[in-house]
């Protein structure tokens, strides 16, 4: 196992530094994005019918409130104390309204029981509107809820699948309010990178200019200014989208990448290591009981009887002593960490050395 995790490990990073060293142009889009175009969270709260007695029981008042407020919208006044509701269950409603939505549109919603109810599957939905953080209303939904799991129990026995109080609305919610978003503010379109580079924001500019002339700027590590040419100005669509297709070689900080919990560690192809000495050895201690038995001496008045021995060894590796030279490669620093028979645990607890000697020239970060 420990041959096989060496074998992939050095196989990946050397991949990883082959692919370092002459990196595959990536497209803007993959990497940028337009500021201004995103998601607009919504939420709502509501009520879920048609439950076989698995709702909220009475202990949740805020449930026979809010169906007394709905009973009471359509002429039936009814005082929340007298009602006992088991099929009904109160619920948040959240949701995403996408970029460019547009009146009629339908999103899907998530419904999650925030009572008592033991279960909402096959609970309907009652229109629910949907507000964003300003406190207006984008949205509203309603419809069948498809929980996918389900709760059963009898006699003090009981069996679940996944989740059954919280479920999802497929296309039950309707966009009541569209969405406006200004792409070019002042004739300016500005691309965020989705992973801030000083350097990857510099090409970035360099080859929108190389395209187009002197019309982008990187602004910091994150934002590159474009001005949108004027042959472009009632085609700005188009004009993004050519932007969108242009080809760069983004760049990355040198970055190790280690999981404690799998024995997982990932390496950039340019980590690199100063001079430094890795030893690497162990100690194996084994106890073990041998039986005996203690037998008396002939015509004596004593009797058989069976004893345990304890036993320990105790054997140690021979520790080997590699120095890896300055300016190493990963893949250098791989072959040299198999050299010395490191096993997973082994290539984190040495990386981790290797970082606090300061001689590992890349990010430790551990998840």
């Amino acid at each position: 196992m420990k041959k096989l995790f060496s074998a992939v490990l050095a196989c990946c990073l050397a991949l990883g530094a082959s692919l370092a060293a002459d990196a595959a142009p990536t497209r803007i889009k993959d990497i940028a994005k337009v500021q201004g175009v995103r998601d607009n969270q919504l939420i709502g709260y509501g009520l879920v019918v048609g439950l076989a007695g698995t709702g909220d029981s009475n202990k949740s008042l805020f449930t026979n409130q809010a169906a007394a407020n709905m009973l009471e919208r359509f002429g039936i006044t009814v005082s929340s104390n007298d009602i006992k509701l088991k099929n009904v269950a109160a619920v948040m409603v959240t949701a995403k309204l996408p970029a460019f939505a547009k009146e009629g549109d339908t999103i899907d919603m998530t419904v999650s029981s925030m009572g008592d109810a033991k279960s909402i599957a096959g609970g309907t939905l009652l229109q629910t509107p949907l507000r964003a953080a300003n406190g207006q209303v984008y949205a509203a939904g309603q419809g069948p809820i498809s929980t996918g799991g389900f709760a059963v129990g009898t006699g003090g026995a009981s069996q679940r699948k996944n989740f059954p109080t919280a479920g999802h609305v497929p296309n039950g919610g309707i966009v009541e309010r569209g969405t406006m978003t200004e792409l070019a503010p002042g004739g300016v379109v500005r691309l965020c990178l989705l992973q801030p580079d000083f350097t990857t924001a510099s090409r970035m500019a360099a080859s929108i200019n190389q395209r187009f002339g002197p019309v982008a700027s990187a602004a910091d590590a994150a934002t590159v200014n474009v001005i949108v040419p004027p042959a472009y100005e009632t085609e700005l669509v188009s004009f993004i989208a050519r932007v969108e297709e242009l080809t760069i070689n983004p760049d990355s900080a040198a970055r190790v990448v280690v999981n404690e919990r799998t024995g997982t560690v990932v390496m950039g192809g340019n980590v690199t290591i100063d001079e430094v000495a890795v030893a690497q050895g162990g100690l194996t201690v084994k106890i073990s009981r041998e039986v005996s038995v203690s037998q008396p001496e002939p015509f004596s008045n004593g009797r058989t009887v069976v004893t345990q021995q304890p036993k320990v060894e105790a054997q140690e590796k021979d520790a080997n002593l590699l120095v890896l030279p300055a300016a190493s490669s990963v893949t250098e620093v791989v072959s040299a960490l198999n050299a010395v028979g490191a096993s997973p645990a082994d290539v984190i607890s040495i990386l981790q050395a290797i970082k606090a000697a300061g001689a590992l020239r890349a990010d430790l970060e551990l998840i």
